[in-house]
C-alpha cells in the first residue's frame, strides 16, 4: 500500500535580488580567524528560486503576526522562494555596531544588514515583542481551511557565527542565573561544527525556530514568541533540510512569516535560546486545497511528527499524545486502542522547548514500524 502526501493530510481535521554576505568564519577551533567566507551549504548544488526575498528593513517585522499585516510579497502555490533572514541577538537598537567591534567580528555587508534593520524597523506600537522575522508573504490561492505544505529545500548561513545566551529569570532554571552572559559560537566550515572555546564543539544542525501563518482575523495581532496552531515559536530541531511543515490556513494568502534561525539546539532549548543565528530558507510552498488541519504537523524522510502545545508541560505531553494517536487512527486506519499502544512502544515525544511561554513537546512516528507500508516522500 501506497501513502501518498495527500492522504497524510486528508482528515487532519515585489522581486528582489540575493545577496552574498562575507562573514566571520574560522577554520579550526584555535586560532579563530575574523574575516573567512560565510559557510557553505551542505550540498554544492544550490537550488535556484523564483523569488528571492532580501533582509531588509522593508521586508521585516518586529515580534508579531496579524491579518492586518501588510505583505511583502506575493508568491504562487508551487513556487520555490528564497527567504533571507537576519540574527540581531546581542545587537541593541541604539548602538548596533557595538556588538561586532565588542566580540572581533566585522561589519561586513551582512552586518550592515541588520544594523540596517535595527535602526529601521519599528517595534509594534501596542508593545507587543518577539522576534526580528521576515515576511509576510501572500502564498495566491491558499484560502482559510486550506493547508500549507512548506517542504524545506535547503537552509544556509550567510554569516560565520551563532550567539547564545545566558540571563537571571530566563531559561529553564531562572532562579539560578545570577548574570547574563553572551556567548559567541564561531562556524568552523571545514567540519560543520560551531565552537564556543577550544574544546567545546557543537555539530551544525541549521533549522528556523519561527515558521508561521497568520491567526485568524479576530485575534488581533500577536507576539511571535508562544508557538500556536498556526505555527510561530516551535522550535523543533528536525525541521531541517528536506523535511516539511504542514500549517492551517486561516487568512487568504497565509501570510507565512519566518525567521529565529538556528545554527543548532538542544531538545528543550533550556537556555531561553539556541545558537541563535542568520539563516537564508529556501522552501516550495504548496498548497492544498480543503484539507484543514487542527495543529501543525511535519514530516521527515523516516519520520511523522505530531505537535502537542499547552503553557503546561503535562498538557502539552496529552495534546501530542492525542494528535499522535489520532493521526495513526485517521492516516493509517488504527483504533484508538491500537495507536495507543504503538505510541507507547515505538514513538518517542520529546520536550521541544520550554521556554517560550506556551511549551511545545513533539511525537517522532518511526515510519520503519510500519512494515508493510511505503510511504512516498518529495525527497
Amino acid at each position: 500500500m501506497k501513502t501518498s502526501r495527500r492522504h497524510f493530510l486528508r482528515r487532519t481535521g515585489q522581486r528582489g535580488l540575493a545577496v552574498l554576505s562575507a562573514a566571520a568564519l574560522p577554520a579550526s577551533a584555535s586560532p579563530m580567524p575574523t574575516s573567512q567566507p560565510p559557510l557553505p551549504a551542505a550540498s554544492s548544488t544550490r537550488i535556484k528560486p523564483d523569488h528571492v526575498i532580501r533582509s531588509l528593513p522593508e521586508n521585516m517585522v518586529w515580534g508579531y503576526f496579524g491579518a492586518d499585516v501588510p505583505k511583502v510579497y506575493t508568491v504562487k502555490d508551487g513556487d520555490v522562494v528564497e527567504i533571507q533572514t537576519v540574527n540581531p541577538s546581542g545587537v541593541s537598537r541604539t548602538n548596533p555596531e557595538e556588538f561586532y567591534t565588542k566580540n572581533n567580528l566585522p561589519i561586513d555587508a551582512h552586518a550592515q544588514e541588520v544594523i540596517a534593520i535595527m535602526k529601521n524597523v519599528k517595534p509594534e506600537p501596542s508593545g507587543i515583542r518577539g522576534h526580528m522575522l521576515t515576511g509576510p508573504i501572500y502564498i495566491d490561492g491558499a484560502q482559510p481551511g486550506d493547508t500549507l505544505e512548506i517542504r524545506i529545500l535547503d537552509l544556509t548561513f550567510p554569516a560565520g557565527f551563532g550567539v547564545n545566551s545566558v540571563w537571571p529569570g530566563g531559561g529553564g532554571i531562572p532562579d539560578a542565573v545570577t548574570t547574563r552572559d553572551t556567548f559567541v559560537y564561531r562556524y568552523d566550515s571545514k567540519r560543520r561544527v560551531a565552537v564556543l572555546k577550544e574544546g567545546v564543539e557543537i555539530p551544525l544542525k541549521p533549522f528556523m525556530g519561527v515558521m508561521a501563518l497568520s491567526p485568524p482575523p479576530e485575534t488581533g495581532r500577536v507576539s511571535s514568541i508562544p508557538p500556536a496552531f498556526f505555527g510561530g515559536n516551535l522550535d523543533i530541531k528536525h525541521l531541517t533540510k528536506g523535511t516539511t511543515l504542514f500549517l492551517p490556513v486561516s487568512v487568504p494568502g497565509g501570510l507565512f512569516t519566518t525567521g529565529d534561525g538556528h545554527g543548532a539546539q538542544g531538545n528543550g532549548e533550556v537556555s531561553g535560546v539556541a545558537i541563535e543565528t542568520a539563516l537564508t530558507l529556501t522552501a516550495r510552498f504548496i498548497v492544498h486545497k480543503g484539507k484543514a488541519l487542527k495543529m501543525p504537523r511535519a514530516e521527515t524522510p523516516t519520520h511523522f511528527i505530531a505537535v502537542g502545545l499547552d503553557r503546561d508541560l503535562n498538557k502539552a505531553m496529552k495534546n501530542a499524545l492525542m494528535e499522535a494517536v489520532m493521526f495513526m487512527k485517521e492516516e493509517l486506519g488504527f483504533t484508538v486502542n491500537e495507536a495507543l499502544s504503538i505510541a507507547s512502544t515505538g514513538v518517542d515525544f520529546e520536550v521541544s522547548q520550554v521556554v517560550d511561554q506556551t511549551l511545545g513537546v513533539h511525537a517522532m512516528i518511526p515510519k520503519s514500524i510500519f512494515t508493510k507500508r511505503k510511504f512516498a516522500y518529495w525527497t
